[in-house]
């Protein structure tokens, strides 16, 4: 992705003492006192917001620290997000993603922090597919460059409908003990969006089982937990920044594997410049549409929420690669 602008940890400390007085007007996230007794929930981007708002519900006020249309890596915490943090009830986060959300959550005194990286099991994957390739992908310059743990791991796990569940349980069960007097209907609701979940996942086993190809294209490689989830094969153009030009060995060796693979589609993403894959396509003849990493909601998105742009990944994936 784009180059990470990491704050520094002394103005992080400082910012605290900066944004104690400007609570009311907080930009991205909620000011502690005008929750009417809710559960008060700060999450660090959209897909961790969502799964709040389906849980919490009608006892929590949710916010985001990423503003729509920010790409999630490139977030700058500002002094009156980082007070308001401080001030909340819930703080949920992906550990590794976002180094200055990391940083925030660590020096700040929120009640109860969520690590959605720890609920559930994280992997390794590299731009080369679904798999772990990460040593291999290194050596040729194929890393996605976010913001991956010390062992390189790949955060995008929202994008596996079973993760994502897996995710959802353990933040219902946090919310219940953070706010025991509504427990029963955390416990409700989380049974609720899993079961959404699991019908998302039957959806994408049904509708790709019987695809022609198996091998897709994008210039973000974060569909790697997807892709093994579905018996796909995901290929990064280059992972540093997807505007960014791919090398000409890439090139050429995605030339070789579009046509032996007959890949019809470079995909591109919603939060970035298409730039790379409209060159890749026209160097290749193929076409190009959206795989959505679902970083964020915007106006250009194919849905208005998480399942409306999965159902719309998948569609997209069906017609690129056969679906019958």
């Amino acid at each position: 992705m784009n180059v990470r602008r990491l704050i520094p940890a002394a103005a992080l400390a400082g910012a605290v003492a900066l944004g104690a007085s400007a609570l009311t007007a907080c930009s991205g996230a909620s000011a502690a006192g005008n929750t009417d007794g809710k559960l008060d929930v700060v999450a660090s981007f959209y897909p961790l917001q969502f799964l709040a708002e389906q849980i919490g519900k009608e006892h929590a006020v949710v916010s985001s620290l990423t503003k729509p249309g920010v790409e999630p890596h490139d977030l700058e915490i500002t002094p009156r997000q980082t007070a308001a943090l401080d001030e909340a009830d819930v703080a949920l986060y992906l550990k590794s993603l976002q180094p200055a959300v990391d940083k925030a959550v660590d020096q700040s005194q929120v009640k109860t922090k969520i690590d959605a990286a720890g609920l559930t099991t994280m992997e390794a994957h590299g731009a080369g597919d679904g798999h772990d390739h990460g040593a291999e992908d290194a050596e040729h310059g194929h890393d996605d460059g976010h913001g991956h743990g010390e062992a390189g791991e790949d955060p995008h796990v929202w994008l596996d409908p079973v993760k994502y569940a897996e995710i959802a349980r353990g933040v219902g069960k946090a919310f219940e003990k953070a706010d025991p007097e509504h427990a029963a209907d955390y416990r409700k609701n989380t049974e609720a969006l899993t079961a959404e979940l699991a019908a998302l996942d039957t959806e994408f086993k049904n509708r790709l089982k019987t695809s022609a190809g198996k091998t897709f294209i994008t210039t973000h490689a974060a569909f790697g937990y997807l892709a093994e989830r579905y018996g796909l094969d995901q290929e990064g153009i280059t992972g540093v920044d997807p505007e960014s030009e791919p090398s000409p060995a890439r090139i050429k060796e995605l030339q070789a594997l579009a046509k032996k693979e007959q890949v019809s589609t470079v995909f591109f993403e919603t939060l970035a410049s298409p730039k790379t894959a409209d060159t890749l396509a026209n160097d290749l003849g193929l076409e190009t549409d959206v795989l959505d990493p679902l970083e964020g909601i915007t106006d250009t998105s194919q849905g208005k929420d998480y399942f409306e742009v999965m159902r719309a990944n998948l569609k997209n994936l069906e017609k690129a690669l056969g679906a019958k």
